[in-house]
């Protein structure tokens, strides 16, 4: 097999787990068209999506075209591989939807501009004016029983159980590529290394039905130390849409992964070359509590999927929370953003009748739900009177300071911090 400069840098990254014989003379010969299939089960994909997407914008780097299929037909029916249970079946209407916010998404890694750009295309095309005896006999007919039961994605189901429709999955996946390589040309499909077995089917229906020639390339599953699939969190899945998870606490899962793993992360969801990856894992060697590796790659990635605005937002708030900086230099829009990652209230200050409203009335007024940081009014004024309270950077006292719109962040936010790391976030209004 000749080599190729993607296989080489696919190899170097550690991303390069399976392939087949002839795929770097294909890949040498010409420009090569591959695709990777994303399940639209929601509407946004998450960083578990992220290893074929970076096989994608490396084809793209290497002068190839990548496809991006979306599966709005098999979205309705979900694939069995690495699932423990049946699928919940999505309706058309959200299957379409979803479809709509991954396009948007994929946009951040991949260029869609020109003759030779990125293509997304949906597999609705084909699949749902299907007709089912064409179907068996077109597709079925070219595959036994027993050859489905060998594939892992079967075979790890049988034991539970399986439906025919998910037991049909893999004929749909193969039908898939077969239409990509007469409709649009393609001939190179990647993924995941448990979508070998799918992704072969593919390929051995190219053969008999068309004789054409077609290859895969898979990745490695990632997997963290303990054993969990990458890409949760202890809240659940990281989202690519900040609606879902912000961008603050997408900086922050990336910010935090353990000095074991860090490195292999780095070389699989960055651009960096292998001459700056190198010198990043030596710092991390040398240095380990600076946390340079973590630190470039959360900002690589955050700055990729979110923008250069929310990763500085990200990074203010993490210097705010963890770094010890003055809250007077938080943007608004910084300030804005911690309202979702903090608790937050609002208090009218005019609500304080013969007298201008202090800082001690605001304490007062937000004890208990939604704050909390207090058990009582009592409370909050001995926690003042004991120096273990500060709002907006400046420690409180026994004196009980009028509150200004010049006290106020912006002219009209306070953070109150108590102790070392307990904050809430007040909006105010009515300051006389």
């Amino acid at each position: 097999m000749r080599s190729h400069a993607l296989l080489d840098e696919l190899q170097w990254r550690g991303l390069l787990y399976q392939h087949t014989e002839q795929v770097g003379a294909a890949l040498t010969d010409g420009t090569v068209r591959g695709y990777v299939g994303f399940d639209p089960t929601a509407s946004s994909l998450h960083i578990g999506n992220l290893l074929p997407i970076m096989l994608l914008v490396h084809l793209q780097r290497h002068g190839h075209v990548p496809v991006a299929l979306v599966g709005g037909g098999t979205g309705l029916i979900g694939d069995p591989s690495g699932r423990a249970a049946e699928r919940v079946l999505a309706s058309h209407e959200t299957i379409a939807e979803n479809v709509r916010g991954i396009r948007a998404q994929l946009e951040h890694f991949l260029d869609f501009s020109g003759a030779g750009g990125a293509r997304m295309i949906d597999n609705a095309e084909w699949l749902v004016p299907l007709n089912a005896i064409e179907f068996m006999r077109d597709v079925g007919k070219h595959f036994t029983v027993n050859y489905m039961l060998q594939k892992d994605s079967v075979r790890a189901r049988m034991d539970g159980g399986i439906s025919y429709t998910e037991f049909s999955y893999m004929l749909l996946q193969a039908y898939d590529f077969l239409e990509l390589s007469r409709r649009h040309g393609v001939t190179l499909q990647m993924g995941g290394s448990d979508q070998w077995g799918n992704i072969t089917a593919g390929i051995e229906l190219i053969r008999r039905t068309t004789g054409g020639e077609a290859n895969a390339i898979t990745a490695p599953l990632v997997t963290t130390a303990d054993g969990r699939k990458f890409g949760k969190s202890e809240g659940g899945n990281v989202w690519l849409d900040p609606a879902r998870t912000s961008p603050f606490k997408f900086h922050q899962f990336w910010l935090n992964v353990p000095d074991g793993e860090a490195p292999a992360y780095l070389r699989f969801y960055t651009l960096f070359s292998e001459n700056e990856a190198r010198s990043l894992v030596e710092t991390l060697e040398r240095a380990p509590e600076q946390r340079e590796l973590q630190r470039a790659l959360a900002d690589d990635v955050t700055r990729r999927v979110h923008g250069e605005g929310a990763l500085a937002t990200a990074q203010e708030m993490a210097k705010l929370l963890f770094g010890g900086a003055s809250p007077r230099d938080l943007s608004k829009a910084a300030l804005e953003a911690l309202a979702g990652e903090i608790p937050c209230a609002s208090w009218d200050a005019s609500a304080v009748s013969g007298r201008p409203a202090d800082v001690v009335d605001l304490l007062e007024a937000v004890t208990g739900p939604p704050v909390d940081l207090f058990k009582s009014k009592g409370d909050a004024r001995r926690l003042v009177q004991q120096g273990g309270v500060s709002i907006n950077g400046e420690r409180l006292g026994a004196d009980r300071v009028p509150l200004t719109a010049d006290t106020l962040l912006h002219g009209r936010y306070a953070l109150i911090k108590k102790g070392a790391r307990s904050y809430a976030l007040v909006t105010v209004s009515g300051v006389r």
